[in-house]
């Protein structure tokens, strides 16, 4: 069976019932699937192609992912050349590939820095937690150092740990109970500060919050703070300038490492290589993924400064190497490929051009605002947000029927848009990741649709 861009009804239905015969998919309901389904068959640039042959402009890059854009044949010459070479070794043994890939990544960073490839984002905070725990049983004997702060509505992954860090409790309800090995504390969210505050008279008091979070637990139980730079799944929150680098100072105050998760704000979204160079801070545990092969191949890697990795230096009998492995980490094909994919991201500038079509989109969607449903627009690079309220003054939000038909309208004009991934509170965002290849005709585009998506809300 083949599927083409030249739709074939009767292939078309018989990969569907094969599908929905043997295949468990994630977050949609498959009763759903059995009436409507999206069949994709190809990409190109910022262009998705299904089975029905309708092409639609990917806002989103798949799972905020696609950074170099669809159909870059020469990462297939890349892996095949590869495969041929060396398909697989486990990563106990160096290969060329992972450490040309590590040495870029460590470049990119500024040096100082070692890599452990894993295979997804997930994984990569993962490990890093589990990296932070060691680490204080080194350095720290006699203290019990096994706590993570983290924010109320983050998302960090999708394993039971990287769940427990997140604070997104829809997400987590249907897995609880966890372990209390991690402590919220409130989000920097300026549109809705958890405090009714306004910035900068707030003295920045999510940042208080923390230190109070901290101080209470006592510090010589936590061995780490964990932050998105801008928090992607409550709807693209975008902090302070101050927030992170006054993260990055109780951090060093109370001898805690700082763990940044790049795995979405990474490799040019935000319009720098990665967002914690905008606030001029040094991450002691840096989680990427996604941006890093722009999807072409799974990999990902969680970054450690190197006065952590000393911590796991020594004579074997010491028992201080890093207790986590990983089957697929440090696959030469899937380096071979996310490192030709950087060289693809520098060559072509594609971190300045995040910036310049940033810019220009979100003067765009600025815009919108005339209309009365529109209550925030914000984002950094290509990562933005637009926030739906009933009201300006209330904030309150959107009904998820009224995003639900914007996004629809949007998918039914061939724009993909995601929406926020708080829940039934915070759900009201429209967020946009797109390829940072994207046109100044593409984001014309998306704000012409969305514009006319708002309007038959019947709110302008």
């Amino acid at each position: 069976m083949s599927l083409t861009n030249a739709p074939d009804p009767a292939v078309r239905e018989a990969l569907v019932q094969q599908d929905l015969k043997t295949v468990l998919h994630p977050i949609v309901q498959h009763k759903v699937l059995e009436t409507k389904q999206t069949v994709v068959t190809g990409a190109q640039n910022s262009t998705i192609f299904d089975a029905d042959g309708t092409a639609y402009l990917d806002a989103m890059a798949g799972l905020w992912c696609v950074n170099i854009g669809y159909g870059r044949s020469e990462l297939a010459d890349v892996a095949a050349e590869q495969m041929r070479q060396l398909s697989y070794f486990p990563h106990t043994a160096m290969n060329l590939p992972a450490a040309g890939l590590a040495d870029k990544i460590n470049d990119l960073m500024g040096g100082g820095y070692h890599s452990y490839f894993v295979n997804s984002g997930s994984e990569a905070n993962e490990a890093g937690l589990k990296i932070a725990r060691q680490y204080m049983k080194h350095e720290y004997p006699g203290e019990y150092r096994f706590k993570t702060v983290s924010r109320y509505f983050a998302y960090h992954g999708t394993t039971l740990a990287t769940l427990d860090a997140g604070g997104m409790g829809e997400r987590k309800a249907k897995f609880e109970p966890f372990s209390g090995d991690f402590v919220h504390v409130a989000h920097p969210y300026c549109y809705r500060c958890p405090f009714g505050l306004n910035y900068p008279s707030c003295g920045l008091a999510c940042v208080k919050n923390m230190e109070t979070a901290i101080l209470g637990e006592g510090p010589e139980t936590v061995a780490e703070v964990i932050v998105e730079p801008i928090m992607s799944g409550v709807g693209v929150a975008v902090p302070p300038d101050e927030y992170l680098p006054e993260v990055e100072n109780l951090c060093r105050k109370y001898g805690i490492l700082l763990h940044v998760d790049e795995v979405i704000n990474g490799f040019g979204r935000t319009g720098k290589m990665f967002a914690y160079q905008h606030y001029n801070v040094s991450p002691d545990i840096i989680a990427i993924a996604k941006g890093i092969s722009s999807a072409y191949m799974p990999i990902a890697a969680t970054v450690v400064k190197n006065s952590v990795f000393d911590s796991f230096y020594g004579d074997p009998t010491e028992n201080r190497q890093v207790a986590q492995v990983n089957t697929y980490g440090g696959h030469p094909v899937a380096a071979a490929v996310a490192l030709r994919n950087i060289e693809i991201i520098e060559a072509e500038r594609l971190v300045d051009r995040s910036a310049e079509m940033g810019t220009y989109l979100l003067d765009g969607l600025r815009g919108l605002m005339r209309h009365k449903i529109v209550g925030d627009v914000r984002g950094k690079g290509l990562l933005l947000g637009v926030e739906l309220v009933k009201d300006r003054t209330t904030k309150e939000p959107v009904d998820p029927g009224q995003i639900t038909a914007v996004v629809d309208f949007c998918r039914n004009s061939g724009l993909l848009v995601g929406r926020g991934g708080g829940g039934r509170r915070y759900g009201n965002t429209i967020t946009l990741s797109p390829p940072l290849v994207i046109s100044r005709a593409e984001c014309d585009r998306i704000v012409d649709t969305l514009d006319r998506a708002l309007a038959t809300l019947d709110i302008a």
